[in-house]
């Protein structure tokens, strides 16, 4: 007879009804490919009489998380609720309780992953988390298994679609912030409180995350420089694009001599660059490799069919494991702890858009302030003043962050400057 995996899933929105769309359209290939069957036995819902957008048993519904987690029946736990209070206390008595976990959970696995992983070993069981990070693009297990050889030099990813569906709008079609992200969340790409995306937090945890299992170490949410997207205007679009950039919000970590340097911030990057391309909702992550070189993945980062894939994905591995007794070793226990480089010590180039009186002596000043502290410029823009005032816009070349703060302090000080407008770090190749 063939053998059937009983299995809990806890939760039935977006991804879990995206969970159950895929076991049932591709059920042959997934028995076939996991070598077993998967069985949905129990699914925790908030309201049972809510109208699901898949056809479901109402008898396979509960409003108990208990009922799904204790049932002996069940050897995997899907976690899909979010949120980091219940979904944890979930995970944890599901590890207790001997049960697999598989789990599309970003924020907790980046708050308290390192935790639930131990929990996991002591039990003799896993955890598994592709669905958390890039939606439906495979990322954890090429950075688990198949980059295994290769040390990571450095990665640097889009990996929030609703920041990069706003920039993509307004480069494109030439919206402003707010309505590109009216649109956004018209279109279910943006919550109606989209703080977590334009504020940078969701990047960064996924960062804590892809960032960990790249250099093989624990890394922690306030190991990250963090910066939003908020306050991006037209015309900073307008002036990347005239330089031949395009403005992207970035995730990026680097495995310096001195230690690790990670970071989330709008970035101006060349418009020939492979990110560059990287459009609309659309996630990617860009790597480098001692061994292999510089590889790209790239595709939906979100979404009820991309994100559910994974998880099946996931199960699929997890049945095989089950069907052929095979404990998987955690390799995240084998992580070390490596020291966290700040910002300030990190070089870069800049852009910096700024406001000054139309007066003889603003360049002048300027350049003296960048002098003082071996701040050299690349390039400069003005265009025709208006009412007296100017608009300039500069790109230096690639200078240690502390020596630009102190020229920006000082320009900051010039009597002719009156508005700092905007300040983004520019990668040059």
């Amino acid at each position: 007879m063939e053998r059937i995996i009983k299995v809990g899933l806890l939760g039935l929105g977006t991804v879990g009804s995206g969970v159950l769309r895929i076991l049932e359209i591709n059920s042959e290939e997934v028995t076939r490919r996991a070598g077993a069957k998967a069985e949905i036995k129990k699914i925790l819902v908030r309201d049972l009489e809510k109208k699901r957008s898949v056809p479901v048993d109402a008898k396979l519904l509960t409003t108990d998380p208990w009922e799904v987690i204790r049932d002996p029946e069940i050897e995997v736990i899907i976690e899909l609720i979010g949120g980091t209070v219940a979904a944890r206390s979930y995970v944890e008595e599901s590890l207790r309780a001997k049960k697999y976990v598989i789990t599309a959970n970003k924020d907790m696995m980046a708050l308290a992953g390192g935790e639930l992983l131990s929990l996991a070993k002591e039990a003799g069981r896993n955890i598994y988390y592709e669905a958390s990070v890039g939606g439906g693009i495979p990322l954890i297990r090429p950075l688990k298994h198949s980059l295994g050889a290769n040390k990571i030099i450095s990665l640097m990813g889009i990996i929030n679609g609703t920041t990069n569906y706003i920039l993509t709008r307004m480069s494109l079609e030439k919206m402003d912030f707010q309505t590109a992200l009216q649109e956004a969340q018209e279109k279910g790409f943006a919550e109606q409180d989209p703080s977590s995306d334009l504020d940078g937090k969701d990047a960064a945890y996924k960062l804590c995350i892809l960032a960990g299992l790249a250099f093989n170490s624990p890394i922690r949410y306030n190991d990250i420089h963090v910066e939003g997207i908020r306050g991006i205007g037209q015309r900073d679009i307008f002036y990347a694009e005239e330089l031949g950039f395009i403005l992207k919000l970035l995730a990026i970590g680097d495995e310096l001599e001195g230690g690790l340097a990670l970071r989330v911030h709008p970035t101006l990057i060349p418009s020939t660059h492979p990110l560059a391309g990287v459009l609309d909702e659309n996630n990617a992550l860009y790597l480098v490799g001692n061994a292999v070189g510089e590889v790209m993945f790239y595709g939906p980062g979100a979404g009820s069919m991309p994100t559910g894939s994974s998880v099946v994905a996931d199960l699929i591995d997890v049945i095989r494991n089950i069907n052929h007794q095979v404990e998987n070793g955690i390799m995240e226990m084998d992580f070390r702890e490596k020291k966290i480089v700040p910002v300030e010590m990190l070089s870069s180039a800049f852009y910096l858009r700024l406001q000054a009186h139309d007066q003889p002596g603003v360049f002048a000043g300027l350049a003296n302030a960048f002098a003082d502290e071996a701040v050299s410029l690349d390039r400069i823009i003005q265009k025709r003043s208006e009412a007296g005032r100017a608009e300039i816009v500069l790109v230096t070349h690639v200078v240690e962050e502390r020596s630009f703060n102190r020229a920006l302090e000082k320009i900051k000080e010039f009597p002719a400057i009156e508005k700092i407008n905007s300040l983004f770090r520019v990668i040059e190749s």
